[in-house]
């Protein structure tokens, strides 16, 4: 009876020193209340900066054209074989996308390398972060339009394009990554007596492969979409010829390419997603 009743005094103790902690607890609700105005205030400053006159005529009239292109596409463009029609256009902007990818992921490797600071000097690597934080701040169809200059309108513009914005992001993603690396491993190499490219090979490689794939595969979903709006520069793509059929009221040839993008990017996320899932959990 007297070690139930030292276990009953012992459980209120317990629950008074909770309800203590508790009552102790920090008092941030004039943080919270300040977070919240100064976002009312951002909203409204916001607010009073956008004018919303309502949808024009033209507006309206160009929305119930899409909508009705949507549903009456041109079946003889969605299916043709031609190099104006929506597949070949299709094939193009995906291998744009590719292209860009590919060479994108391949040269964001070292720059990713030279911008972690657990593998490079702090100076260097700030060097390099600074670089790729100034690649990332040009957006992509500025971009195009620079080296459209360049190359000339046509698909190769849109490669170089999103290979220099692909390095921007996929390079920080990569960092992230490096930085978060398992040096015990390295150590126990090191301590095998292993040579640095037995180390990279065994110890690093290992550990990065899953995620630099990931990376890629997402990445690849982004220049998917970006490749067809660097279309509307001049940079290949689906994009011209869309910017085209509007501008000329051809609504079903509008509806066909909407119809084409909206399925080949259902396709490719379903792929990417398996594929990254698979990545993720190694099945």
């Amino acid at each position: 009876m007297s070690e139930l009743l030292k276990q009953m005094e012992k459980s209120a103790d317990e629950k008074l020193t909770v309800a203590e902690v508790y009552a102790s607890r920090p008092r941030k609700w004039l943080l919270y209340t300040a977070i919240v105005l100064i976002i009312a205030v951002l909203v409204g400053w916001s607010s009073s900066g956008v004018n919303f006159n309502g949808v024009t005529q033209v507006g309206a009239e160009v929305a119930k054209g899409v909508f009705y292109g949507i549903f009456n596409p041109d079946r003889s463009l969605l299916f043709g074989t031609k190099d104006t029609d929506v597949p070949y256009l299709l094939l193009q902007t995906m291998a744009i996308a590719v292209l860009g990818t590919v060479f994108g992921a391949i040269l964001a490797i070292p720059f990713a390398f030279l911008a972690s600071e657990n593998i490079m000097p702090k100076p260097i690597a700030y060097i390099f972060r600074v670089l790729i934080l100034l690649i990332r701040t040009i957006p992509s169809l500025v971009w195009a339009l620079m080296w459209i200059r360049v190359t000339g309108p046509g698909p190769q513009c849109g490669v170089i394009t999103q290979a220099v914005c692909s390095i921007g992001m996929i390079s920080k993603m990569y960092i992230t990554a490096i930085e978060d690396l398992d040096t015990k491993i390295l150590e126990s190499l090191d301590a095998m007596g292993c040579t640095p490219f037995q180390k990279i090979r065994y110890g690093v490689i290992p550990q990065l492969t899953a995620s630099f794939i990931s990376t890629a595969i997402y990445r690849f979903d982004i220049n998917l979409k970006d490749a067809t709006t660097l279309g509307i520069v001049g940079a290949g793509g689906i994009g011209a010829s869309l910017v085209q059929c509007l501008n000329s009221r051809r609504w079903a040839m509008v509806g066909s390419f909407v119809w084409g993008l909206m399925i080949l990017v259902m396709i490719i996320e379903l792929i990417s997603t398996r594929i990254r899932k698979k990545l993720a959990h190694g099945a």
